[in-house]
């Protein structure tokens, strides 16, 4: 996702994503691994390895591993991070290779397919982890880690949503109360008082507003919703809020569904009018910034109004020096409610560890209120148990951010979970450039049905 140090690069945008498990690593992975033996990174029996992708948790978690240490003296873990794009390729090769970590950050939309290549060591098979319970967590966050099989692979240890983040300065200078953001409502018909505000937010080179008479489209010096991408078939940051504040969903159910629906009318209608904004002028077309000027920099650069993104960025807008920045909800759709994707990450164990009892006791560790509590004072990302959400929450007033919307979207179940299946590199490849040829114009959004019929023939040819 971007690749400033402080991002968390968790949920994977169209320009960040790229699909680690492609076909002919699967296939060579799965013929390895059966004669792959040994594993942990080449650890000590007594040493847990353990890999993580956010820069900005790794303290927090070095706090929990000394914590584990003092608790567990003849155990000790040590913590290996790695960006994004690496950490995926890496672990993809330390599977095949026998090197892999014995505990690692897995990523929701990730596990499915390291499940059905066998690389997962089920966490209800060891001592330490069998009694983990669903009601320890947010609602519905445990269940997300249970297979199609029935055994638990991860260990959730966080949770995320997304929403508006603003930049108060040009709020103010178009006249606009920040507390009017949290009443905005959008339709794919004429965009509703979320396009209404956008507009008026937005303004081209001679200083005239996207509202007013004579806006140039063509020269755009502040973009009222920046941000804007293609996105992949999470679209985690970008069109999928919307969409299923439309009425639409990922699948014919979730988790484990067998039928994706892309093709459907109502996301259609969504992306249609989604994409239409950087037609009006009134959002970013595709390429006007570079891959890594996205939403964060643009709001940082004063080039956007408003830009939606993830609870986990918010470390990252707190090092913006000179703007001052606030968070809204998103704005309620056709269905008269809002709707934001979900995530979770959580901790896995690989079938290779060395000592999978002593990985278990970590993975444990790292599930209590006595770690998750480490990390919500943090304040990088919302931890999995309720009481710490709270902490982290009143740990982000403190430091003067108000982070309740992301809380109110979850308690109001007004939230959605990210797609879970099989196959998901592979519909991450077949979807991702179709829609950039959709946003960019050259395909119609009536080429999601010819994209749908790709996914789905995945699930009917295996």
């Amino acid at each position: 996702m971007k690749r400033i140090s402080m991002i968390r690069p968790r949920r994977p945008k169209a320009t960040r994503v790229k699909a680690v498990l492609a076909t002919g690593v699967v296939a060579l992975l799965a013929t390895v691994l059966s004669a792959c033996s040994g594993g942990g990174g080449g650890q000590a029996n007594n040493v847990i390895s353990y890999w993580l992708w956010d820069s900005s948790q790794e303290p927090g978690y070095q706090q929990c591993a000394d914590l584990f240490h003092k608790a567990n003296p003849d155990l000790s873990v040590r913590i290996t991070q790695y960006g994004w794009n690496d950490y995926w390729t890496k672990l993809t090769a330390g599977f095949i290779a026998g090197t892999a970590p014995d505990v690692f950050t897995n990523h929701l939309t990730k596990y499915p397919q390291f499940v059905d290549l066998n690389v997962l060591q089920p966490l209800d098979e060891l001592p330490a982890t069998k009694d983990i319970r669903n009601d320890e967590f947010q609602p519905g966050l445990g269940t997300l880690w249970t297979g199609q099989d029935g055994h638990r692979y991860g260990s959730p240890k966080d949770w995320d949503t997304v929403g508006l983040f603003y930049n108060d300065d040009l709020l103010q200078k178009a006249g606009v109360d920040p507390s009017e953001l949290n009443n905005l409502a959008w339709n794919p018909q004429n965009g509703g008082t979320f396009e209404k505000l956008i507009a008026h937010l937005t303004i081209d080179t001679h200083g005239v507003r996207g509202d007013q008479k004579g806006f140039d489209k063509h020269h755009v010096a502040v973009y009222g919703f920046g941000g804007l991408g293609a996105g992949d078939n999470m679209a985690q940051t970008t069109w999928s809020s919307f969409a299923y504040s439309d009425g639409w969903t990922y699948m014919n159910k979730n988790p484990w569904g067998t039928s994706y629906n892309y093709g459907d009318p109502k996301l259609q209608e969504t992306l249609k009018w989604y994409f239409g904004l950087a037609q009006k002028g009134y959002a970013p077309t595709y390429n006007s910034f570079s891959s890594s000027f996205g939403g964060f920099n643009q709001l940082a650069a004063n080039k956007a109004a408003i830009v939606q993104d993830g609870a986990w960025m918010i470390a990252t807008y707190q090092t913006i020096k000179g703007v001052k920045w606030g968070i809204a909800p998103m704005p309620i759709g056709p269905t008269g409610h809002r709707a934001g994707p979900l995530g979770s990450l959580a901790d896995s164990i690989t079938k290779t560890a060395k000592n999978k009892d002593a990985a278990a006791k970590w993975v444990q560790f790292m599930s209590t209120a006595q770690c998750q509590n480490v990390i919500a004072k943090a304040g990088v990302v919302f931890p999995a148990r309720p009481a710490s959400t709270q902490l982290s929450l009143q740990t982000r007033k403190a430091a003067g951010i108000d982070a309740s919307s992301f809380v109110d979207m979850v308690q109001n179940k007004e939230t959605f979970f990210l797609p879970i299946s099989s196959f998901g590199a592979d519909i991450t490849a077949i979807m991702t450039p179709g829609l950039q040829a959709i946003y960019t114009g050259q395909k119609p959004v009536s080429y999601l049905e010819t994209l749908n019929e790709q996914v789905n023939r995945l699930f009917k040819l295996n």
